[in-house]
């Protein structure tokens, strides 16, 4: 198997158009078309951990976090970065990063953590805008059936937990062909009025290409009349951060301390316990203090997440507990999610959890 098999499909799942403008995934170091040997996931991607694939015979590294988040102009081992590129590369070893294109995804970093707490009625925190767009095409009656299941085949229709949605209205279309035409109905150079259906869906943006591929494919017309439309509707399946609820109350110490248990955590930074149960929770992994409000609006007892600075934890104002657990205690989980990711996926694929610890804070 290839590289670009691997990256391929999980950025079927995690489109590397979903990253933030900042972010820098996808393959950082090595050729795509290499065969992989055996592979390596991890959160980051350090010295330790090249040396970590050299020794388990891993010729791909799947982290988490990127190597690199802005351009190098030099390569002179100078700093931990050009230092484990230059491992990287000396030893035909490949990194590729997936980050916040997974925080993003339905099924990503935090579907893991809302699995952990054992949450339920999970849904996205601040659903991500301008990242659909409406399909309209104009079907014959006969074949309005097929040309629906391929645009549902190749993604469209799916809003939430629902799928091969789609709004149809009938109406009148009119076309005259020309000389050099080959219509499927009707006769050159005749005005010719059909009966069609107008078939609306919604798409999201990075399938677009491939749903209006099929779309054409399929139409019995040769010129296929449709149309394109951005919306700017919230993507109730793509976003930062989640919110869900616990199956009962629980008191809100006896909260932390589970939640200090779950993350393996030294200590959880939070504010005053004003509340004496927690229900509804909203977390995100890694620094999440930005969906603050979101925490709020959503109605959360506590908001989950790492990276809090000392003057942001006074903008709770008493609305709910705010539990600091730490950025790398929040997604160190998400190594475990992208192994059942690639072995549902890649059953026969050889695939390896880091046993090295990243995480750069220690606690006296």
């Amino acid at each position: 198997m290839k590289i670009k098999e691997i990256t391929d499909f999980l950025e079927s799942l995690a489109p590397l158009s979903s990253q933030e403008g900042y972010d820098n995934c996808g393959l950082i170091v090595g050729d795509a078309n290499t065969v992989v040997e055996k592979t390596l996931i991890t959160l980051d991607c350090i010295e330790a951990t090249v040396d970590e694939a050299i020794e388990t015979g891993c010729n791909l590294i799947i982290a988490h976090h990127p190597i690199i988040f802005s351009g190098i102009k030099k390569l002179n081992g100078n700093n931990y970065i050009e230092r484990t590129v230059i491992k990287a590369v000396k030893n035909d070893i490949a990194i590729y990063a997936i980050h916040t294109n997974l925080d993003n995804y339905q099924f990503g970093v935090n579907f893991e953590i809302s699995q952990r707490l054992g949450l339920k009625n999970v849904k996205v925190l601040a659903p991500k805008r301008g990242v659909l767009t409406k399909l309209v095409c104009f079907v014959p009656l006969k074949n309005v059936q097929e040309v629906a299941n391929a645009l549902f085949d190749a993604g469209a229709g799916r809003i939430g937990n629902y799928e091969a949605c789609s709004f149809q209205t009938e109406g009148n279309g009119t076309f005259k062909p020309l000389e050099n035409a080959n219509p499927v109905e009707g006769k050159v150079g005749e005005l010719s009025t059909v009966n069609e259906q107008r078939l609306e869906v919604l798409v999201s943006n990075h399938v677009l290409g491939k749903v209006v591929s099929a779309m054409k494919k399929v139409h019995p017309y040769e010129e296929v009349a449709y149309e394109m439309y951005p919306i700017l509707n919230e993507n109730q399946s793509e976003g930062s951060g989640m919110v869900g609820e616990l199956e009962t109350d629980m008191e809100a110490t006896v909260f932390l301390q589970k939640l200090k248990d779950i993350f393996n955590c030294k200590v959880i930074r939070h504010t005053s316990i004003l509340q004496k149960t927690v229900k509804k929770v909203a977390f995100c992994g890694g620094a999440g203090s930005f969906l603050l409000e979101n925490a709020k609006k959503s109605g959360a007892d506590v908001f989950i997440t790492g990276d809090f600075k000392y003057h942001e934890f006074f903008d709770a104002e008493d609305d709910l507990i705010i539990a600091d657990i730490g950025h790398f205690e929040s997604e160190q989980y998400t190594s475990h999610r992208l192994e059942r990711i690639l072995t549902e996926k890649f059953s026969k694929f050889a695939l390896r959890l880091t046993e090295v610890n990243t995480n750069p804070i220690n606690y006296f």
